[in-house]
């Protein structure tokens, strides 16, 4: 009684579909991905501008974040 079946899930959907129409739920979904792309996007660059600072702790135990230089590392070790 606590749970649903199938049939009550198709019913809903359904009614659902009855009710907002096909072109409503397909704008709906193309809204949800722009949001989902868009918070993707700001949690990559967020994460990208938290790696170029660190925190430094100086000797009277303060916090304070410093520029982090970019640097890549190259492997410049080959077989000769």
């Amino acid at each position: 009684m606590g749970s649903f079946s199938i049939t009550h899930w198709l019913i809903l959907l359904v009614v659902v579909v009855v009710v907002f129409g096909t072109s409503k739920l397909r704008n709906a979904g193309k809204d949800l991905g722009g949001a989902v792309k868009g918070f993707k996007e700001a949690v990559k660059d967020e994460n990208t501008e938290h790696a170029k600072k660190h925190v430094v702790l100086d000797h009277d135990g303060n916090a304070h974040t410093e520029e982090r230089p970019t640097t890549t590392k190259v492997d410049d070790t080959h077989n000769v």
